[in-house]
């Protein structure tokens, strides 16, 4: 079973980095648009915090979270972009503590949870670990679109090993997303890390490989750059396929990002 202490510090310590990009800011630069279509700044951080209360109801009160799960199957296109209008129109400071005491609770619920529980999600339940990976992906790839919205080049780092290795993990579930079958034959994945290492996942001596860099690779399956503005490499043709396909957040398939240079 593995440990979600290391990956919780990770997340706190992304939260805190993105928290620090926020904190600051006037009125007028959380209504800045950002990269997701209809979306400021503000939207971004609400969607933040309706996910932690979301995650921290699934640790703490099953009954209250399946209400909400009845909530979105109700309306399945609007949930996420209902509780991110809702945040959003907040004053930004409120929605700054908001957020803040949202991802604490949520933080202080995993820290407690009792070893080997799984919680109910909105897909499959999730190990406390997995879930905390999950609201690291969120923050980090979130924290890239208002990022780009502030004009600030974001520092990678190491704690991306995480999203590395949910978006390994979930090859065969962004095949299926899409109507495809599942590759048969484990892949070979060696990305470089922010720190000069090399992460690699999968058999030496498999015939579909993918090299590049770590980064290039969290931000293709967090679907924040399309592949083509990518520099990563695919050797064979599931792999390949898979560089089309590949998403580690959970739900239908997402429309991704269009290439550089062309229009929404």
């Amino acid at each position: 079973m593995a440990d979600p202490i290391p990956v919780l510090d990770d997340l706190r310590a992304e939260s805190d980095e993105l928290d620090r990009l926020v904190a600051g800011l006037e009125a007028a630069q959380w209504a800045l648009p950002t990269p997701a279509p209809g979306w400021t700044v503000a939207h971004q951080i609400a969607h933040l915090a309706w996910t932690d209360r979301s995650s921290v109801l699934a640790v703490t009160d099953e009954d209250a979270f399946s209400r909400e799960v009845e909530k979105a199957l109700a309306a399945p296109g609007d949930f996420v972009d209902n509780g991110a209008e809702e945040g959003a129109a907040l004053p930004p400071g409120q929605l700054l503590a908001d957020w803040r005491a949202g991802r604490e609770a949520l933080q202080e619920a995993l820290r407690a949870a009792p070893s080997g529980a799984r919680f109910p999600w909105y897909g499959p339940p999730m190990a406390a670990a997995s879930m905390a990976t999950a609201r690291l992906m969120e923050t980090w790839a979130h924290g890239l679109d208002v990022a780009d919205a502030l004009g600030v080049e974001p520092v990678p780092t190491d704690r991306l090993r995480h999203i590395v290795r949910l978006g390994v993990r979930t090859r065969d579930y962004a095949f299926g997303v899409h109507g495809l079958p599942a590759p048969f034959e484990e892949f070979r994945v060696e990305l470089r890390s922010p720190s000069g290492q090399l992460w690699t996942y999968g058999p030496e001596d498999a015939d579909d490989r993918v090299t590049g860099s770590a980064v290039d690779f969290c931000r293709l399956v967090t679907q924040r750059a399309h592949r083509a503005d990518l520099g990563l490499r695919a050797e064979g043709a599931d792999a390949d396929r898979w560089l089309d396909v590949a998403q580690a957040f959970a739900g239908p398939p997402g429309s991704g990002r269009p290439p550089k240079g062309t229009a929404a």
